[in-house]
């Protein structure tokens, strides 16, 4: 197989670092495996973040989330070694990492982490009006 996973997390230039901007990262395939039973788990992981210097590639997003497919750990655990080593590598003003696992003996786990870097502040949300689309069944 040419593509192998992998633990290196490439970044890249924040094109505007002059601006906070949100990313959104949707990851529907993340699996590991349970540590006690070794049964695999497979959750959907929501990422979102603002740069402040780097942004991650997401080639090597893709390969560094694959890494996890054969390591056993706890939900709780393998949410937040997830979002501390994205922040190491990308150091971003805010980042917030939610991963919605799938039912395991009938119980459905969300786990939620986040990170802000000490000293940045969210500005306000400027709030727009709503328009109606352009759909050409509305009467």
């Amino acid at each position: 197989m040419p593509t192998q996973p992998s633990k290196t997390l490439e970044t890249f230039d924040n094109p505007q670092p002059n601006r906070d901007y949100l990313i959104h990262i949707e990851i529907p395939e993340f699996t590991s495996l349970c540590p006690l039973t070794g049964q695999p788990d497979f959750a959907t992981l929501f990422l979102d973040y603002i740069p402040d210097k780097k942004n991650v590639e997401l080639k090597a997003l893709k390969l560094y989330i694959w890494s996890f497919r054969e390591e056993g750990a706890f939900h709780e655990a393998i949410t937040n070694k997830i979002l501390d080593d994205l922040v190491e590598a990308l150091q971003p003003r805010y980042m917030r990492l939610k991963a919605k696992w799938w039912v395991r003996g009938g119980i459905y786990t969300t786990v939620v982490a986040e990170h802000r870097k000490p000293g940045w502040a969210p500005q306000p949300m400027v709030e727009l009006p709503e328009f109606e689309t352009n759909d050409p069944t509305r009467g």
